[in-house]
């Protein structure tokens, strides 16, 4: 299973957090910067030959999920469309992007007036 999988069973949907903050409830998509060096997969969407360096992968709590064989698969399959050109085809828009907007959200809830 891939990283973003993984990571999306482990939480609640954002429906759900928002339904149990009660109130208002708002979900903003957080746009993370093309050089963003916080360690979140969406950091590497216009850079993403930093997912061959194993500790770009470190920093992104999805990659402790997977196993050896999905993290060698997935550097083979990169590897691969990084050097046929077929990954900069297919999204080479994201590497001039100056922010990439992916599954990071902030969910805001303010209370029912009384």
């Amino acid at each position: 299973m891939e990283p973003s999988r993984s990571e999306a069973r482990r939480y609640p949907r954002v429906e759900d957090i928002a339904a149990a903050l009660g109130g208002r409830g708002a979900v903003h998509t957080v746009p993370i910067p093309l050089d963003c060096t916080g360690g979140v997969d969406e950091a590497y969407h216009g850079r993403p030959e930093m997912l061959l360096d194993p500790a770009a992968r470190r920093a992104c709590s999805a990659w402790s999920l997977v196993d050896d064989g999905v993290r060698e698969r997935f550097d083979g399959g990169l590897r691969r469309d990084l050097e046929s050109g077929a990954r900069n085809a297919r999204h080479g828009r994201l590497r001039t992007q100056s922010t990439y907007e992916g599954s990071l959200v902030l969910v805001r809830a303010t209370p029912d007036p009384a």
